[in-house]
């Protein structure tokens, strides 16, 4: 009896030892908060939403969501071809816009080609072996990208900063 109690003691030790490392880990990664002048929605410190709308932070309220909303089932995906291979420019007053996927275009205007938040990692997340998993492929494949001239980044959400993908453009371009 003893030993049983011991040992689950012990999971429980390394489940929460296990749970602080993951939560240090993530606030060390993290980008340092915006500070910045005060205004109506934000306080210098932190933003406020719209209309009095008060978001539920901390881990207690995440996991009420995850363990008890409804998610149903998320449609069939259809396994579609990737799209043509863009033009490697185009020219002075010209414009071309491809759609790769979710925030991710391909801006091409003036001999110039902008990315915008790049994504060709099959997760969202720091780590390859575990968060959610991308449903289609881009739009176009990595090698068919003409070279890159810019790249913008409208946020730091994994979904928007894919650090694997930017190594693999400033590898190449």
């Amino acid at each position: 009896m003893k030993i049983k109690r011991r040992v689950l003691l012990g999971i429980v030790a390394l489940l929460v030892l296990l749970a602080s490392g993951a939560f240090l880990i993530g606030c060390s990664i993290s980008a340092p908060r915006y500070q910045g002048p005060i205004s109506a929605h934000f306080d210098g410190k932190q933003f406020k939403n719209a209309g009095g709308v008060h978001a539920q932070e901390g881990l207690g309220p995440m996991l009420r969501w995850q363990l008890h909303s409804n998610k149903g089932n998320f449609p069939e995906q259809p396994d579609l071809p990737y799209g043509p291979k863009p033009p490697a420019r185009v020219g002075l007053g010209k414009l071309r816009v491809t759609f790769i996927n979710h925030g991710t275009f391909l801006l091409q205007f003036d001999s110039l080609n902008v990315l915008t938040d790049p994504i060709w990692s099959e997760r969202t997340s720091p780590f390859q072996w575990i968060g959610p998993k991308r449903l289609r492929p881009p739009g176009i494949r990595f090698e068919d990208l003409p070279k890159i001239d810019a790249v913008l980044i409208s946020h730091n959400h994994y979904d928007h900063l894919d650090l694997n993908t930017l190594r693999r453009l400033a590898a190449r371009d």
